[in-house]
């Protein structure tokens, strides 16, 4: 007697005893299934799950996966409308940490498994945990496009926790420490490091200072621009990436006087005149620039202090004065209150450890109080 006709795909036996399967993509394409079954049961059932993922809307183009994540990578970040320094960083991590193993590898060939053993190989080769968090989220977020494009089925980032950037606690220069650098530093860079120090201010916004900006009379420094540089070494000028990146910081009276000599003896006349130059009237690089702050802190015999911790000890001083979340939020540039309340907490245990030790200090003295008879006296 004739079998049932079947309402979905077709099922044949191969001469070698094995079963082939073919069924109607939704793009009208006649397609085998990747491999041929054992049994005709094994061939019934992954029709079932094809047709089941037809009918929820779920099915994928398995032609479409075999593009290569390096091929598909590198056009999400042309089509993501993202800033220059973004693409400059997203390349750098597609180049040195995700490119080796995946670049060649299909979309429809990536596992979870293989993402996991990427990040354990890339964190035990030395990698650092905030570059392999950055290329892992790096990636979700292109897989995750792919998924919403329907050519693979699910993400195969699935390590929780995995992007989360590591945020270890950063040194903070005392106040001593900021003058014996400002001293040791080249004297045309003391002025940098001090505004650094005591504003706040980001290395790219500190270098994209121009004279207008700087007003000794009101005692602000405005931050209209930034410069970024890129891997390739070009330089890109631009304004900064959030509306409250965009604001006008009040300078400590304190170092007015070091701004005034170095406006008077460093920085380029007119008043779209660069602040901070070079000995070679160029706009002084990171790479540079590293080398000279390294030397100066050798010689103030300070270690483990970047340039950018100035920026933390700048907004560490300002959370000791009792600011609110807000002024915070507006003297750092940030739009999220998330920064400003890790400095509040900051400022808040200091004072928990302050009430401590007076604490200890009175208990002390109570003890060698030879009048003292544990009866509290009114007055």
């Amino acid at each position: 007697m004739a079998g049932k006709k079947r309402s979905f795909g077709r099922v044949r036996k191969l001469p070698s005893g094995r079963y082939q399967v073919r069924y109607l993509g939704l793009d009208g394409v006649d397609r085998p299934a990747p491999h041929t079954f054992r049994t005709k049961r094994e061939a019934d059932d992954w029709l079932a799950d094809k047709q089941s993922e037809l009918r929820a809307g779920e099915w994928t183009d398995p032609d479409a996966a075999k593009v290569s994540f390096g091929a598909y990578a590198a056009t999400w970040i042309t089509e993501r409308g993202i800033s220059a320094s973004t693409a400059d960083l997203y390349r750098s991590l597609l180049r040195n940490h995700l490119g080796p193993t995946f670049d060649r590898v299909a979309l429809g060939d990536i596992t979870p498994a293989m993402v996991r053993a990427w990040r354990v190989a890339r964190l035990d080769a030395g990698a650092g945990a905030s570059s392999v968090a950055k290329s892992y989220a790096l990636m979700r977020a292109v897989l995750m496009t792919a998924v919403e494009d329907r050519l693979i089925r699910r993400n195969p980032c699935r390590v929780k926790g995995a992007s989360v950037v590591p945020t270890p606690e950063r040194p903070t220069a005392t106040v001593q420490e900021v003058y014996a650098l400002a001293g040791a530093i080249q004297p045309r860079y003391r002025a940098l490091v001090l505004l650094a120090a005591f504003t706040g201010l980001r290395w790219g916004e500190l270098i994209g200072l121009r004279r207008r900006d700087l007003d000794l009379d009101a005692g602000t420094v405005r931050v209209r621009r930034n410069v970024a540089e890129l891997h390739s070494g070009k330089r890109l000028i631009k304004e900064p990436k959030s509306a409250a990146g965009r604001r006008t910081v009040a300078i400590p009276e304190v170092i007015m006087t070091d701004l005034a000599t170095h406006l008077a003896i460093y920085a380029e006349p007119g008043p779209d005149g660069r602040v901070f130059i070079g000995a070679k009237k160029a706009t002084p690089r990171r790479n540079h620039f590293g080398k000279l702050w390294r030397t100066a802190c050798d010689q103030a015999g300070i270690k483990g202090l970047h340039f950018h911790d100035l920026r933390h000890t700048g907004n560490t001083l300002a959370a000791a004065t009792g600011a609110s979340t807000r002024e915070l939020m507006t003297r750092m540039g940030h739009s999220s209150a998330r920064a400003a309340l890790i400095y509040q907490h900051a400022t808040a245990e200091r004072e928990r450890l302050i009430g401590q030790a007076v604490s200890a200090v009175v208990e002390q003295a109570r003890k060698q109080d030879p009048h003292r008879n544990g009866h509290a006296t009114g007055t």
